[in-house]
């Protein structure tokens, strides 16, 4: 671990897994936090930069979690000392030197990662793609967006992110390929693919999807954010109703509900439609029925009543599928000044790829919007009893909820609002997912899933 002159050496794989292991748990998108992890091998090393002064690696690392295999990106720079960056998240004790460190922190290593898409590179069995007759910005040092939970993205300038996948899987992943699918379609409600970077790992699979590029949108507001200061503003106005307080979401909801429902009918037409069977579509909202009533024994009052909305849908027929975003809410939202953007078609991080890629009923996208809406009502007034600020929470929730089934129907051929147990059956799923969730992480805030369980079951 010294350094040549001619460049850095690089720490050797004994080393760098034992550094690993204690470093990847620590990190915000490891998905195994609380868990045992039983195994970290390092199974593929590449060199994307080397320079005087510094080593940039790209490293793939299988790990065992609880027993589970998961495999990670894990991008590493090799220096003498951090850079200015003092976020750098070190993987070597304080000290130490050279210093190994996150590789997406160094300056110049994200430079040369624009640089290898820019031109199209292979670098070490990676693939660098760009989009045809897409301009990238000059190859500039890219900063790290904070906060992310399961990715790193990197901005450069201001119009170019690219979205690192933390947990990789092998295959295309839907991000780029519902993102490509949309560009073909003129759809406005995402932004631009720019490229991508791929890795042929899995002769069965097709390329693993690494990396993707997109057009940043600077300035655009997060829809979460925007839709929780409406509530605060609705509660600070003690005299006023939800449509006379100027920042009233109702008009942004019905503008959503219109850009949703544009994404669905592209989404349709580019991938293709089918149907599947009620009862395959609800068999996982079974089984995790009687998950969250085994951790949850609260909910032991409404199983009858949640199985019979299951029963409906299970009986009801064939149900109507396509490609669906999978896992949408007001925070895969954002406004930009001239319309709303639908971002992250990821799906779930840590559900297997082949399950992400099934079609499924574009209600289960319309019921993570009405959950994230009730959410937005509702969670600041955990552990509060007032009445009346209860009461003006459904008053803001229902009306953004009718306005953005409205803003869907007039761009869609369905309304919401008529899909009946569907649409029921997905929210109440959602609803006992987030039940679990916050059993198991915050269950002080328990009561927003559970009263949304009752009121879902009180629905004539």
């Amino acid at each position: 671990m010294t350094d040549t002159g001619a460049g850095i050496t690089p720490v050797d794989d004994a080393t760098l897994t034992r550094l690993l292991t204690d470093w990847l748990p620590e990190q915000r998108w490891f998905s195994g936090k609380g868990s045992v992890l039983t195994g970290v091998r390092i199974s593929r090393r590449a060199v994307l930069l080397d320079e005087s002064g510094v080593l940039v690696e790209h490293l793939l690392v299988d790990v065992l979690v609880d027993d589970r295999p998961q495999r990670y990106q894990v991008p590493i720079a090799t220096a003498a000392e951090l850079p200015g960056d003092r976020r750098a998240h070190p993987l070597t004790p304080e000290g130490t030197s050279p210093v190994v460190y996150d590789g997406l922190r160094d300056p110049r290593g994200t430079e040369s990662l624009l640089a290898h898409l820019t031109a199209q590179d292979e670098v070490g069995g990676l693939r660098f793609r760009r989009v045809p007759d897409t301009a990238l910005p000059e190859p500039t040092w890219g900063r790290l967006l904070e906060g992310e939970q399961s990715n790193s993205s990197l901005v450069f300038g201001d119009d170019l992110m690219v979205k690192v996948f933390r947990l990789v899987q092998p295959g295309l992943n839907p991000d780029v390929e519902l993102h490509a699918a949309l560009a073909d379609r003129g759809c406005p409600a995402v932004a631009p693919l720019r490229g991508w970077v791929e890795l042929d790992d899995d002769d069965d699979a097709g390329p693993t999807t690494l990396a993707m590029a997109q057009e940043f949108l600077a300035g655009a507001a997060d829809g979460w954010a925007m839709a929780t200061a409406s509530v605060r503003d609705l509660f600070a106005e003690a005299d006023l109703l939800a449509e006379e307080v100027g920042t009233d979401f109702a008009d942004e909801a019905h503008r959503l509900g219109a850009a949703v429902a544009r994404v669905h009918d592209d989404l349709a037409a580019a991938t293709g439609t089918s149907t599947r069977p009620g009862g395959e579509i609800v068999a996982a909202m079974r089984a995790r029925l009687d998950a969250a009533v085994a951790e949850v024994p609260e909910l032991g009052g409404f199983v009858d009543a949640a199985r019979a909305v299951f029963d409906e849908v299970a009986g009801s027929g064939p149900v109507p599928v396509h490609r669906v975003h999978g896992d949408l809410h007001l925070g895969q939202t954002l406004r930009t000044p001239d319309r709303w953007i639908i971002i992250d078609f990821e799906g779930e991080p840590a559900a297997p790829l082949a399950e992400r890629r099934v079609p499924d009923s574009p209600a289960r996208d319309v019921a993570g919007i009405l959950r994230s809406l009730d959410y937005a009502a509702q969670h600041t007034l955990v552990g509060v009893t007032d009445r009346q600020l209860r009461f003006r929470a459904r008053e803001w929730c229902d009306r953004n909820v009718d306005a953005f089934c409205s803003g869907y129907a007039g761009v869609s051929d369905s309304d919401p609002r008529e899909t009946g147990a569907l649409l029921r059956a997905y929210t109440l799923d959602k609803a006992l997912y987030e039940v679990m969730y916050e059993s198991r992480n915050r269950p002080s805030w328990i009561g927003v899933p559970l009263g949304a369980v009752e009121r879902i079951l009180a629905t004539d």
